[in-house]
C-alpha cells in the first residue's frame, strides 16, 4: 500500500489523540506516510481527516477550510485546561442563567475577533509546547490571535449545559470560546464535550469508524481523492508540453490567467500531477506529485 495517494474521512474515537489514530493506520495498514490535517482534543470526537501516501504534502490546504462543531459547554465551572480534563478551578451558580442570556452575547464571538488560545495547547513558545509550560508549573502570557466564526447557535439549553453549533475558521478555539463565554456572562464555563461535524469538504455522514477501515478488506477503496479535498481550487487541464514542463519544475505555457491563488493540475489522461500557484499573472509549480494518483 505504499503507492497509496488520497485522504482517509475518519470520525475520531473519543479518548484517543490525533497521533493516536495516525500511529494505528499506519503501524496496521503498513503504510509509512501518515499525517492529519487538522487536529481533533482527546475528549472530541468527529471528522479526523487523514493524509496518505504523498496526500500528506497537501495537509495545510485541506486543514484551512471551513470547520463545524457540535459543542456541549457546562457554565458556572471553569477549569484549567478549559475543559472537563482539567482540574475545576471555579464554581458559581447559575439558577438564573437562560438560554436568553447565552443568546445576547453570542454577537461578541462572531465575525473575526481576538481569541487566547488555551495554556493547555499544542502552540510552541520558544520550542516548548504550551501544556509542557503548563504542567511545568509557568504560565506565560499569550498573545491573542485573530479567527473567524461565520455563525453560533444555540441548539438546546438545559442548565447548566448547553449545546451550541460553531461554524468557524481554521485556528479557532473552540474551548477557549467557552471560556470566555463563560467569563463575559460572569459565572465562568468550559467545554464539556465536542464533536467536529465538518472540516472542509468532509461531512461527518461519510465519515468511517476507525476499527471498519482498519479491519477492511480493502481500505484504499475508501480514499478520497484531491477532486474532493481541493475542490475549492479551480482544475487546469493540461497538454502533453506543459505535463512535460510542470514535471521539470518549467512554467507551463498554454494555460488560462489563474482565477484563483492556487489550482490543481492535471494531465490529458486526467492523472492528478501539482498543484499550481499563480504568480505575475501565470501559473507556476508549487507542489509537484509526479506519480501520485497515476
Amino acid at each position: 500500500m505504499a503507492d497509496l495517494f488520497g485522504f482517509l474521512n475518519i470520525n475520531k474515537p473519543l479518548g484517543m489523540t490525533s497521533h493516536d489514530v495516525v500511529a494505528k493506520i499506519r503501524r496496521t495498514l503498513h503504510i509509512k506516510r501518515v499525517g492529519h490535517a487538522g487536529t481533533l482534543d482527546p475528549l472530541a470526537t468527529g471528522v479526523l481527516v487523514i493524509c496518505i501516501g504523498e496526500a500528506t504534502r497537501l495537509s495545510d490546504f485541506v486543514m484551512h477550510g471551513q470547520k463545524t462543531y457540535r459543542a456541549k459547554i457546562r457554565f458556572g465551572e471553569t477549569t484549567e485546561t478549559y475543559d472537563a480534563e482539567g482540574a475545576i478551578i471555579t464554581r458559581a451558580d447559575t439558577s438564573h442563567l437562560t438560554q436568553a442570556h447565552i443568546e445576547a452575547i453570542l454577537p461578541q464571538f462572531t465575525g473575526d475577533i481576538e481569541q487566547i488560545p488555551p495554556m493547555y495547547s499544542a502552540i510552541k513558545k520558544d520550542g516548548k509546547k504550551l501544556y509542557e509550560l503548563a504542567r511545568a508549573g509557568e504560565t506565560i502570557a499569550l498573545e491573542p490571535r485573530r479567527v473567524t466564526i461565520h455563525q453560533l447557535t444555540v441548539t438546546q439549553f438545559e442548565s447548566p449545559l448547553a449545546d451550541v453549533e460553531v461554524v468557524c475558521g481554521s485556528g479557532t478555539y473552540i474551548r477557549s470560546l467557552a471560556h470566555d463565554m463563560g467569563q463575559i456572562l460572569g459565572v465562568g464555563a468550559h467545554l464539556a464535550g465536542l464533536i467536529r461535524t465538518r472540516s472542509g469538504a468532509f461531512d461527518i455522514a461519510q465519515a468511517h469508524h476507525l476499527d471498519d477501515i482498519i479491519n477492511y478488506p480493502n481500505p484504499e477503496s475508501c480514499l478520497v481523492d484531491e477532486q474532493v479535498a481541493l475542490s475549492h481550487f479551480p482544475a487546469i487541464q493540461l497538454n502533453e508540453t506543459d505535463t512535460d514542463h510542470i514535471l521539470h519544475g518549467r512554467i507551463p505555457q498554454h494555460t488560462s490567467q489563474p482565477t484563483a491563488d492556487l489550482g490543481r493540475a492535471y494531465t490529458p489522461n486526467g492523472a492528478f500531477i501539482a498543484l499550481l500557484r499563480a504568480e505575475n499573472h501565470q501559473w507556476k509549480p508549487y507542489k509537484v506529485f509526479s506519480s501520485s494518483s497515476s
